[in-house]
């Protein structure tokens, strides 16, 4: 095809969307006949109809929605290369939202400090992600990267650097028996009834946050589940349950009505950066690139 007119082909993907002149000329900012008019050109240049319009409604043709297909995975990457090429030539610019979940520790603020330094053109924004959804922020939009606590299973998220490898500890009561011991084993949690996390979290992350069974296979009894750390804490001091934290989490959190006591058997926590396949831009790269030299 030649002449290719990338007007004609952005027209073409929003008419997809929208199935309607009108809303089309109003995403792009132009007449409802220049919508038509781009689309006739682009029909001229395939040599077959794309759209059906009636006076009742829009829809596409069978070879308009194999070409939608085809087309918007192929018009995005140009898209995002033209980006790229945009963003490498005046620099990092514009703003970059970092979710984390918990607390903002030492690693995060020196990686921003880095890249701040590298890219004073950025303005970073930092933003706390709730422990009941650690991706969803990422699939609306909401931010550009976040800090999550792994697993990490979703097809179109990228895990970059895995860092802040810890230790478990169980947060119980300071009543509870359990406080004044120095370590608990995996296998004791099956006396504990555990603190889950409700929410729109996938099912294997909120497994992993609070197991179901112990390493042999000893089911462990289940507490309340809560959305955020706060009321996690707040049930734990009443009594109401244990919840599983991280070494670091546990110290961030230190109050006398809990206690916060090691576990032996159980696998590390681990934190990753992650952001959406679809959503990768350069600022994203550049953020990735100065959080892996500092792991």
């Amino acid at each position: 095809m030649t002449n290719l007119d990338f007007r004609e082909l952005e027209c073409f993907l929003v008419l997809a969307e929208e199935l309607h002149f009108g809303r089309t000329g109003s995403r792009l900012y132009v007449s409802q006949g220049r919508v038509s008019q781009l689309l006739r050109s682009l029909e001229t240049r395939i040599g077959a109809t794309l759209v059906e319009r009636t006076s009742r409604r829009v829809r596409l043709t069978p070879l308009g929605e194999r070409f939608v297909e085809r087309l918007r995975p192929a018009y995005s990457a140009v898209r995002d290369s033209v980006e790229e090429a945009r963003s490498a030539a005046r620099g990092i610019e514009g703003r970059l939202r970092i979710g984390f979940q918990g607390t903002a520790d030492d690693r995060i603020t020196e990686v921003i400090d880095l890249f701040q330094r590298r890219h004073p053109g950025c303005v970073t924004e930092i933003v706390e992600i709730p422990l009941s959804d650690p991706f969803g922020p990422v699939y609306r939009a909401e931010v550009d990267v976040a800090v999550v606590l792994l697993p990490v299973e979703e097809p179109d998220l990228v895990v970059g650097t895995v860092f802040a490898e810890h230790g478990q500890t169980l947060a119980v009561s300071s009543r509870d028996p359990l406080a004044r011991r120095s370590h608990v084993s995996a296998e004791e949690l099956a006396g504990v009834a555990l603190i889950g996390v409700c929410g729109p979290a996938p099912g294997y992350w909120r497994r992993a946050q609070a197991p179901e069974t112990t390493p042999r296979g000893v089911r462990i009894p289940r507490g309340p589940e809560v959305r955020t750390l706060q009321e996690g804490l707040t049930l734990t001091a009443a009594g109401r349950g244990g919840m599983l934290l991280c070494e670091p989490t546990a110290a961030s959190y230190t109050r006398g009505s809990v206690a916060f006591v090691p576990v032996t058997g159980l696998p590390d926590s681990m934190l990753g950066l992650v952001w959406h396949r679809e959503h990768e831009t350069a600022r994203i790269r550049a953020f990735a690139q100065a959080f892996g030299e500092l792991s």
